[in-house]
């Protein structure tokens, strides 16, 4: 049975949205053996995952708008010409997790970067990150080689969006 949430696409500094990555953040901290340290990433996310060329969303109980966010993730543009798109900051809530929501708000992101224009989304996880890397491979992902320069990514997916005409 699918969980009951909305999905919002809001400011990556809003209260519920920086409460969410603080989550994440801190989850990636208790799961890294070497730990995590986010530095900057907050400031740059407000940059780079904001419109125009970017997307924040976070996933609510539905009928719930005040709770906190059970989930959240973002899009940004990665190249000049918008046919590349990045998720970042894929989240779901540990008492959230294995009823589907990963993937629903991995589709929604997927369509939302669509929506940007996007032809083709990539992204990049940690192997400590067992549930995402197999969770990324049954929704289609392939991987690649490495596109980015993020210290503690080991694997790096892509998957066509949408097919020009």
């Amino acid at each position: 049975m699918a969980a009951a949430v909305t999905f919002h696409t809001v400011d990556p500094t809003s209260t519920v949205a920086a409460a969410a990555m603080a989550a994440y953040f801190a989850e990636l901290d208790d799961r890294f053996p070497d730990g995590f340290d986010a530095g900057e990433q907050s400031t740059k996310d407000a940059e780079l995952l904001s419109a125009p060329t970017g997307a924040f969303v976070v996933v609510l109980p539905e009928g719930r708008p005040d709770a906190p966010a059970v989930a959240c993730g973002g899009v940004q543009t990665i190249t000049a010409d918008i046919r590349y798109a990045e998720i970042k900051r894929m989240w779901v809530d540990l008492d959230w997790r294995g009823i589907g929501l990963g993937t629903r708000l991995l589709r929604h992101l997927e369509s939302v970067a669509a929506g940007l224009g996007h032809h083709v989304v990539r992204l990049d996880t940690n192997d400590t990150l067992v549930e995402a890397v197999r969770m990324y491979r049954r929704a289609g992902y392939r991987e690649i080689e490495r596109y980015n320069d993020n210290p503690y990514a080991r694997h790096f997916f892509e998957k066509q969006i949408f097919l020009s005409v």
